[in-house]
């Protein structure tokens, strides 16, 4: 006797978590979570101020690039959530929505139902913002799962200085850049509840588990998907050394993320013809658009060593280290209570009132020396206070792609991102660069500077282009390689079904067709929302 559920859920992290809480609400409906890596037992996850200690963990599936001819052949570090939560569970919980015209946009490219005003109630229905009193009316809810808030338990003197800049070259402030404009310089809204991490596992999982149809399996690492002729049937997964095959009475669900939903589907037959026949495996549908359309955003520091010890840079000491854990559990105040991002500025490149193209992440944090830094080292960093500002770019040319390593479910796939591929995506990372040494320049954040940081000479655009070449780091905001759409690159129809395959949906980051104006966990908490209703209305 085969075993089955309604429904099977492959990753736990943002979208998935969500599925299982909204699938799971009917107890008449049996509902399946598999997830690859363990329980969200290490401390750190919860613990805002420890998220560096996250990445390159048992937490983290640690993927990289292939090496980056455009940026100095560096091969770049993708960090990706590998536990209850994915990587909600070990991002740096900012809470940004993204721009309106970014999903005006997927509606006009044909994907009927997502326009801004369509989902907003979807980005409402997971909220519970702290301060709503605050927020723009009508944009946000206090009756969701998921806690986000504008952290107060700790704040340096610096991110005042930042906005204050800001406004000064005219990106003015903005309470709420996930309200009705998203422009300006603002604090960070953060999923963090008193002063803890809120993940999709600790917001939507948990509460849910304690109902009698829903079961989450974590060290389940899914092989591929069982078709039957062009219809999904059923899961193959691994646990303890067995393999496992497991039924889907309704639909079975792909929420692995960005790099993992279209490596599972090339490895269950479903992709580029010549791609799978490489590596020896039967094409039962060919999709030519599975793992193609990679974006991502990239950014790089720039950072300043200031006159007072009232950032974070000192709390790396162990002393200092210990001092703050005291504070955080007897207080519940303090550094560790909040995300290593205090600001945000969202604004129009070229200064001509044209629509957000990029964006600023402040932390106040001084990144390393110049030579070899490690960004997901924390005692790689100074242990002088400081602060760094992150040109961000938002809206990238260039386009990458995920693609197999070999027929072996064990082997990470291939990720080609293409970072800087088209100039224009340099020329925009220069010209942020650029507006920020401006920024540093004017009085509100001069005040606090002591001697400049990275990079130290800022004379010439060749200086800066090659200290971003050194630097460069992805935001790891990875999208797109299952993109949504009716042309023949889509993977996903409107309604997040996989084109010719019957009972198969995807749900995550991978089937945005266009990379959004900010942060992507929020879109994909969204994204979720919206599929669980779509998947619901069918019953």
């Amino acid at each position: 006797m085969r075993q089955s559920y309604d429904y099977i859920i492959i990753g736990a992290g943002s979208a998935g978590c969500v599925l299982a809480n909204r699938l799971s609400k009917d107890p008449k409906k049996s509902v399946l979570l598999l997830e690859a890596g363990g329980p969200d037992t290490n401390m750190n996850i919860h613990i805002p101020g420890a998220y560096l200690k996250v990445h390159k963990s048992k937490d983290d599936w640690g993927f990289w690039t292939e090496e980056q001819p455009n940026v100095l052949n560096r091969k770049i570090y993708l960090p990706r959530g590998k536990t209850l939560g994915g990587s909600s569970s070990t991002n740096a919980m900012a809470y940004v929505r993204g721009n309106p015209a970014d999903f005006d946009g997927w509606a006009e490219q044909g994907n009927f139902g997502w326009s801004f005003n369509e989902l907003l109630p979807y980005f409402k229905r997971s909220e519970n913002h702290e301060q709503i009193d605050l927020m723009d009316s009508g944009y946000h809810s206090s009756s969701g799962e998921l806690g986000v808030t504008i952290p107060n338990r700790f704040q340096t003197p610096f991110v005042d200085g930042f906005i204050e800049a800001c406004a000064a070259i005219g990106i003015p402030k903005n309470l709420d850049y996930n309200g009705k404009i998203q422009e300006g310089a603002s604090l960070v809204q953060s999923t963090i509840k008193k002063g803890k991490r809120e993940s999709g596992a600790t917001a939507f999982l948990k509460p849910a588990l304690k109902r009698h149809n829903l079961t989450a399996i974590t060290n389940a690492r899914v092989d591929k998907i069982i078709l039957e002729g062009k219809n999904a049937v059923g899961v193959q997964y691994k646990k303890g050394g067995k393999t496992i095959q497991v039924y889907g009475q309704k639909e079975i669900i792909l929420s692995a993320g960005t790099f993992k939903s279209p490596q599972l589907l090339m490895l269950s037959g479903i992709g580029e013809l010549s791609e799978l026949k490489n590596h020896g495996i039967h094409c039962i549908h060919e999709l030519k658009g599975v793992g193609k359309n990679l974006q991502d955003h990239l950014f790089y520091p720039i950072c300043a060593q200031s006159k007072t010890q009232e950032g974070i840079n000192h709390y790396i000491s162990p002393f200092n280290q210990i001092r703050a854990a005291w504070n955080y559990f007897v207080n519940k105040k303090g550094v560790f209570c909040n995300s290593p991002l205090e600001g945000m500025a969202f604004f129009d490149l070229d200064q001509k009132g044209g629509k957000v193209n990029f964006q600023l992440h402040f932390s106040p944090i001084s990144i390393g020396n110049e030579y070899g830094y490690d960004a997901y080292d924390l005692y790689d960093y100074p242990r002088i206070d400081g602060f760094t500002i992150l040109p961000t770019l938002l809206h990238p040319k260039s386009r990458g792609i995920v693609s197999l390593s070999s027929s072996n479910p064990i082997e990470p796939p291939i990720i080609q991102p293409n970072f800087l591929k088209e100039k224009e995506d340099l020329d925009q990372l220069v010209k942020g660069g650029k507006l920020v040494f401006k920024i540093m320049e004017e009085k509100a954040m001069k005040n606090h500077i002591k001697v400049n940081g990275l990079p130290h000479n800022r004379s010439s655009d060749d200086i800066l282009i090659e200290h971003i070449k050194k630097t460069l780091e992805t935001v790891y905001h990875p999208v797109g390689t299952c993109k949504m759409g009716t042309d023949l690159m889509a993977v996903v129809d409107p309604n997040l079904k996989v084109h010719g395959i019957k009972s198969l949906r995807v749900v995550d980051a991978s089937i945005m067709p266009k990379i959004v104006s900010g942060n992507t966990n929020a879109p994909v908490f969204m994204i979720a929302e919206k599929a669980a209703d779509m998947i619901l209305s069918e019953l």
